[in-house]
């Protein structure tokens, strides 16, 4: 009985020992890059791919070697099936152990989505399909969904306005309605409780505002003249005058081919200032920062009219009668 007492022994630190030997084994082999020096390179794991594929993967981009080892070592961890979906960059300089925990985070690729001052929804869109962010009419269609702009507590048809200019960083899976939740939150982090205030005091709506800053943002050549273009729409409200801006007339002309003629003057659509009074339903782009701030905080000004210098800033006039030499002079060059 002693002696087999021993043997059981023997073999049960011989059993322990090996296991011992196969864990170092592994531990040593995910401590190793495959490389000493690699570049970065683009990994999808799609939702769902079985762990022994993306290994597989691995191993042809040459990121690993040994696939078994790397699933082993992923099963002793219990990480075999914790990976997820998305873009990763990885590297051959990366230690394996690395790799995987890349993999089990989600800390997935970031694409830059940056939406300039100015741009309309349908901008918006193509930008973040050039980003690879998915398609413009899946975006469209979540843009443009009253019900959705509802749910977020946009008081508007859309989003037209509310997705703020600012630059972005998105994984390639995001859906359109994370990427516009997003964009809708920045706006609500700048537009703040003071300026809510203020819009009250001013009279007009947060709606309101962003209209005009949009109107602001689009006439704008040179950003000091803001406060001095939202003087001449602010003046013109409180006078009752139309605010007869070109950048609404053209929101309002679907498929503008870039050349804006008197007939588009005089036809009337929601948002031909020509024709009509006060502000147009909604905003025509989305106005960054210092337009807001413009709307709300105009310069003190006696000026109704202002015409394009042709050198990226105006002409700002009280009265139509400079107005009008103002015209001659710098648009028909007389």
């Amino acid at each position: 009985m002693k002696r087999l007492a021993i043997v059981i022994l023997l073999l049960v630190l011989a059993v322990l020992a090996a296991g011992t030997a196969v864990v170092l084994d592994l531990l040593a082999y995910a401590a190793a890059p495959a490389k000493e020096a690699a570049e970065a390179e683009v990994v999808a794991v799609s939702p769902g791919e079985p762990f022994s594929t993306v290994a597989g993967r691995l191993f042809e981009r040459e990121l690993i070697v040994m696939p078994q080892k790397f699933r082993r070592y992923a099963r002793l961890r219990g990480f075999d099936k914790q990976v997820k979906a998305g873009e990763y960059e990885l590297s051959a300089a990366m230690a394996p152990r690395k790799i995987l925990s890349t993999l089990v985070e989600g800390k997935v690729r970031l694409r830059r989505l940056t939406i300039p001052e100015g741009y309309d929804l349908v901008q918006i869109a193509a930008a973040a399909a050039a980003a690879g962010l998915g398609s413009e009419e899946e975006f469209l269609a979540k843009a443009y969904d009253e019900a959705l702009a509802r749910k977020m507590g946009i008081e508007a048809k859309d989003f037209e306005g509310y997705l703020f200019p600012e630059t972005y960083y998105f994984p390639r899976n995001i859906s359109p309605e994370q990427m516009i939740a997003a964009m809708v939150e920045r706006f609500r982090s700048v537009f703040s409780p003071q300026w809510r205030r203020r819009a009250e005091q001013i009279g007009l709506s947060v709606h309101e505002i962003v209209t005009l800053a949009s109107i602001i943002e689009k006439e704008t050549g040179a950003a000091e003249e803001r406060p001095l273009i939202a003087s001449v729409f602010h003046n013109r409200l409180a006078k009752g005058m139309r605010l007869e801006s070109d950048p609404t007339v053209i929101y309002g002309i679907e498929s503008f081919d870039g050349n804006l003629t008197r007939k588009h003057l005089r036809t009337h659509t929601a948002y031909n200032t020509y024709r009509i009074r006060g502000m147009p339903p909604g905003p025509i782009a989305s106005p960054g920062r210092a337009s807001l701030e413009a709307a709300l905080f105009p310069a003190e000004s006696p000026y109704l009219y202002f015409v394009s210098k042709k050198d990226g800033t105006h002409h700002f006039s009280a009265t139509f009668q400079e107005h009008r030499s103002a015209v001659r002079k710098y648009q028909l060059g007389r």
